[in-house]
């Protein structure tokens, strides 16, 4: 831990503290807290994709250890929606946690059938609250705006303290005509604004976009006409929260006299999270997968996951033809109605070369306009400061260059005060702020099975290497004095072949037999199997140019 300035500790001054773990500096994995008079409130809980950084794991999340070690005084977590960068950690962290949950109905439904696929079903107490509705935890008195975004009631908090009143926007847009869900409530916010607001904590996803960020109404009027174009089997991909585009997506296809699928479980459980809470009302049943395939292909649209190129997915199962009910076939249409989200690019388009070699034409919306974002563009923005007024603002939700780009157009919004944080910074916001106090961990887990690991620990530095480098294993018998018994046995997956490099392979097991010769008779194990080590990464390091992961048994007989 790095101290920035020597502070008293949090919870003696009577200062109102933020404190992000997660999603600053990036984009996935939120996790925010809030600090006033010795209690701390936990704002979303995030995951976001693994990458091939992190060899082997599925999702990766904020480590909570800095909250964990204080949760006696965590009075809740409260999460603004669904997405699974906002509440997919829930079902990993609540034993570590164990603090009352909150959210609105839809977001409610999703995480139970989360915590159901975790056993923990019935174990977390979750409150579900009201649309709009104001409550207090400890010194907190929060009220949820309802605002819109790509997923149905997403929610802005205002939370209010002695200390002041921190809007913490949650990711937003202004969208005239959602389709799904309430308009932003304006005049929640401008009344919020006129009480006065110490802090803005806000998305900073799209604020290099000028603009905004468009409407779903758009995207309903060009899949009509796209659908219409084509006379083979058509699919879309999407993210499955996203409510509002499936029922565009059944809108558009009924209006071409086509029925609809879902292929992928995750869209069946959204789908099912929809309707048990009075969304997508008039949007007939989808069929299944199974089904999909007794309909004629001028006659299907199919909904896919795997929109970010996620391997175990949906699409990709069918870009590989293994998907065991879904294929698609020269001249059918793949719509990519969705985002590329930062650092996804090159699976996404790797897929997307797949596709193409079988003959699909691919569509994106660099083709046609078939996706808007969820979050504010620049002119957004400026909306959101001219009604909340705040004196401080403080991006969160972005890479770098979003989060500098949001606070620089806050300060052309005459906000006096914009501080960029990363994760793990505790900044002060009153009395006397904003000010970074102090630096606190703030590391990441990944999803290894069934168990959570430290992104930057021994188990997937080791990995990484072995993915880059190769493993070598070798063992090697020996009798009392350390002579050796037998020629050594090597194994050397990834790095050798076993037909191939016949030549390689002795020379590793000479160099081991020379490097065990000229110890000592006396010499121990650990001192045998440092020898054997020594050798042979000398060996492969001069052959290949490579540095593997190394491991030597010594027998001794």
């Amino acid at each position: 831990m790095t101290r920035v300035k020597a502070a008293a500790p949090v919870g003696t001054d009577g200062a109102l503290y933020f404190l992000p773990l997660g999603g600053s500096g990036e984009i996935g994995m939120n996790l925010n807290l809030y600090f006033y008079a010795g209690r701390w409130l936990m704002v979303d809980l995030g995951v976001t994709f693994s990458d091939e950084g992190v060899p082997g794991a599925e999702v990766i999340m904020p480590d909570p250890k800095f909250i964990e070690e204080r949760r006696d005084a965590l009075i809740g977590l409260v999460l603004t929606h669904a997405h699974e960068d906002h509440l997919g950690a829930v079902a990993y962290m609540w034993p570590r946690l164990r603090c009352p949950v909150y959210a609105t109905g839809f977001a409610a439904s999703v995480l139970r059938r989360k915590l159901q696929e975790t056993g923990l079903a019935g174990q977390v107490p979750l409150t579900v609250l009201p649309l709009g509705t104001r409550f207090k935890l400890g010194p907190f008195d929060i009220e949820l705006i309802s605002i819109t975004h790509s997923i149905p009631e997403p929610n802005a908090l205002a939370i209010r303290t002695p200390a002041g009143t921190v809007l913490h926007t949650g990711d937003w847009k202004i969208d005239p005509t959602p389709l799904i869900g309430p308009v932003t409530d304006e005049n929640a916010l401008r009344r919020v604004g006129a009480e006065g607001v110490l802090a803005l904590i806000g998305d900073s996803t799209n604020a290099l976009k000028p603009g905004r960020s468009g409407s779903e109404a758009e995207v309903r009027a060009i899949l009509t006409e796209l659908f219409g174009r084509f006379r083979q089997r058509i699919a879309v991909a999407c993210f499955a929260s996203n409510i509002a585009r499936l029922e565009t997506i059944s809108a558009a296809a009924a209006a071409n006299g086509r029925q609809v699928a879902l292929v992928g479980r995750s869209l069946v459980r959204m789908d099912e999270a929809a309707r048990e809470n009075g969304y997508l009302r008039d949007t007939p049943p989808f069929l299944n997968e199974y089904d999909a395939g007794h309909v004629p292909r001028d006659r299907i649209v199919l909904i896919c996951t795997g929109s970010q190129g996620e391997p175990r997915a949906a699409l990709a199962r069918i870009a590989a033809d293994t998907h065991p009910h879904i294929a698609l076939e020269p001249n059918d249409v793949i719509i990519f109605s969705s985002r590329m989200i930062p650092g996804n690019e090159r699976v996404i388009l790797r897929l997307q070369d797949e596709l193409a070699r079988r003959g699909v034409e691919v569509i994106t919306d660099a083709d046609h306009p078939v996706h808007v974002s969820g979050h504010p563009a620049r002119d957004e923005l400026t909306q959101m400061y001219q009604w909340i007024r705040p004196r401080i603002a403080v991006p969160v939700h972005g890479e770098a260059r979003h989060m500098h780009a949001h606070a620089e157009l806050a300060k052309a919004c005459q906000v006096p005060f914009a501080l960029v944080p990363e994760n793990g910074t505790l900044i002060r916001l009153a009395p006397d702020g904003p000010e970074i106090v102090e630096r606190v961990h703030a590391g990441r887990l990944a999803v290894d099975g069934q168990r959570l690991v430290p992104v930057g620990g021994a188990v997937m530095r080791s990995r990484a290497r072995m993915m880059w480098s190769g493993v070598v294993i070798a063992t090697v018998v020996v009798d009392r004095k350390g002579r050796l018994l037998a020629s050594p046995q090597l194994s050397a997956p990834g790095l050798i072949d076993p037909e191939a490099d016949q030549e390689f392979h002795a020379e590793i097991v000479e160099a081991i037999e020379h490097s065990i010769a000229d110890l000592s008779p006396k010499a121990a194990d650990d001192d045998i199997g440092g020898a054997a080590q020594r050798a042979i990464r000398r060996t492969v390091k001069r052959r290949h140019g490579k540095k593997p992961v190394t491991e030597v048994h010594v027998v001794r007989v």
